[in-house]
């Protein structure tokens, strides 16, 4: 009997006060005490009074466990903002916040990569090697269809006509298609004054570099993000618009709508894309090329100018296989041929807009014999080992390197087939002022373009994704956000002097080899020849030209 009014006694407890969450203390206590007077009114009173004083003393318990649920929830509905920070990391980038399916029609992420091309792709993969970055949340957007497949390589496919040279973490997706190892490099100009030649062995090396494909090398890199455990998503679209607020003061954000308070408090940037999706970042990256839309959107300007001059690429077959890396200087630019497999070679051929145009729209067969004229002896002779009559001019700056048979002028192999189509693009040189404003920042194309004589652009795109992505895990070390113009800026700091360092010294080069003037003639044979000659500062040139960034005289 006293088990069933007990029971009694707890069912009519729960029917008055089960929904605590929408009463407050004094009316559960109100209530409480109308249950234990309906109880008092009945018989058996002693043992029902002494049952009611026991639960009477349970009411100042449950008052404090109603009060902390009423705190818990208003905890839930108003909360301060704090800066990024590891530990955060996981939290922020849980698998459904990039997932339309799971989470609301806009996405939040911590990093949003506009361009997924070789640099904005090279950007991920460092950061999904870091400790401190592989946890973050990062969208691409792009609309190369492409990108969406695993592997876009065919092995009947014939080589690409744009190559690049970089030793990067995707190596090993590298290997497994087509690329070219070259051990030599000769350059020489129209005079027929001088040359320079190096070779592997003046450095050290078993090899000076390699050429691989652009689309190689891009779905090496897509490889290695997908296989990586990181979170990402690739948006097939084009950026349309971009906003960004300024900061507020108030340190809260409702939680009612989180990304549109994150945003409407200047701690996120909302990016609309053109297939009517919008998503939100904490840093957007502009790695979408020369034509930037995130640097246009940003307003960050840029200083620069177009040269007179357009680029012809495209892929030749050469009779035997070929392991050097040529380059002629002419008078209307420089003709470089690449190695990039078996017998196939890339030409870059820079010449004036005019020549651009009659060059693509001739035959392939004058286009194979203009290639051959430009290479052997059309424009002028090739080049003896020596200047002005005198080959040891500069024999007492030759240090360690003797000469040999490999040190001397060798005619490039004869290009016998046409493997792809021509194409043209003009060329210029462009900088941004700035690379960071506030949660954006550029690297690449989209902050800086050079003219392709050396082959740097790209390698310049790659040091800048390898810098941002350490000055992002500092900041996350630190607990700093990620999107700060503070943080951002130490990362301009780091990549705007070497950059312009590189983009001056190819315009000189440019501007050097576009002017025919006897005096200036005999300058440039002399600085050939020294280059092949001084073993520090042909040891300076090889690593400059093999892409590590240090300068010949200052290495």
């Amino acid at each position: 009997m006293v088990t069933v009014k007990r029971l009694a006694l707890s069912r009519r407890c729960r029917q008055n006060c089960g929904h605590s969450n929408r009463i407050d203390s004094s009316e559960a206590t109100h209530r409480f005490n109308q249950t234990f007077k309906s109880i008092e009114a009945k018989p058996n009173r002693s043992a029902k009074e002494k049952r009611a004083q026991q639960v009477r003393s349970s009411i100042p318990a449950m008052n404090r466990i109603l009060a902390t649920k009423a705190g818990s929830n208003v905890y839930r509905l108003r909360f301060p903002w704090r800066p990024f920070s590891n530990d955060a990391a996981p939290k922020l980038s849980s698998p459904t916040a990039g997932n339309p399916e799971k989470g609301s029609e806009a996405q939040q992420y911590d990093i949003a990569i506009v361009g997924g091309g070789m640099v904005g792709l090279a950007l991920a993969c460092s950061l999904a090697s870091k400790p401190l970055t592989k946890h973050l949340n990062v969208a691409i957007v792009d609309s190369n269809p492409a990108l969406g497949r695993k592997n876009f390589i065919k092995k009947d496919d014939l080589p690409d006509a744009r190559p690049l040279h970089q030793d990067i973490n995707a190596w090993r997706f590298v290997e497994q298609h087509r690329h070219a190892y070259f051990d030599k490099m000769q350059v020489w100009d129209y005079t027929g004054l001088s040359y320079a030649k190096y070779n592997a062995r003046d450095a050290d090396r078993e090899v000076l570099g390699c050429v691989v494909e652009n689309k190689v090398l891009l779905s090496s890199l897509l490889s290695h993000v997908q296989d990586m455990d990181f979170l990402k998503k690739i948006h097939p679209s084009r950026l349309t618009s971009m906003s960004i607020l300024p900061n507020s003061s108030s340190s809260e954000v409702d939680s009612t709508s989180l990304m549109t308070a994150l945003f409407t408090h200047g701690r996120l940037a909302k990016l609309e894309l053109e297939d009517g999706s919008s998503l939100y970042a904490k840093l957007v990256v502009g790695a979408d090329g020369g034509k930037s839309r995130v640097r246009e959107l940003a307003g960050i300007r840029t200083t620069g100018w177009n040269y007179s001059q357009n680029a012809i690429i495209c892929t030749v077959e050469h009779a035997v296989e070929n392991h050097c890396a040529w380059q002629r200087f002419l008078p209307s630019g420089p003709l470089a041929v690449l190695p990039i497999c078996d017998k196939f070679s890339n030409i870059v051929w820079t010449m004036t807009p005019k020549e651009s145009s009659d060059f693509k729209s001739m035959t392939d067969d004058d286009f194979l014999k203009a290639v051959n004229h430009a290479l052997y002896y059309g424009y002028g002779p090739h080049p003896t080992s020596g200047i002005l009559g005198s080959s040891d001019l500069f024999s007492w700056l030759k240090g360690g390197i003797s000469s040999s048979a490999n040190d001397c002028f060798e005619i490039p192999p004869k290009v016998i087939k046409l493997a792809s189509e021509r194409m043209a693009f003009p060329l210029s040189l462009r900088h941004a002022n700035d690379y960071a404003s506030k949660r954006v920042v550029l690297i690449g194309d989209a902050a800086h373009t050079v003219h392709p004589l050396a082959g740097q652009g790209v390698n310049l795109g790659f040091g800048d994704a390898s810098s941002l992505s350490s000055v992002i895990s500092e900041g996350i070390a630190v607990g700093t956000d990620i999107g700060e113009v503070s943080l951002l800026k130490k990362y301009e700091a780091d990549r705007k002097p070497a950059n312009i360092t590189m983009m001056a010294v190819l315009d000189g080069f440019q501007k050097a080899y576009s002017v025919d003037f006897g005096p200036l003639n005999i300058l440039r044979a002399a600085a050939f020849h020294g280059a092949h000659h001084i073993s520090p500062l042909k040891k300076s040139i090889i690593s400059y030209a093999s892409g590590e960034m240090r300068l010949p005289l200052f290495a």
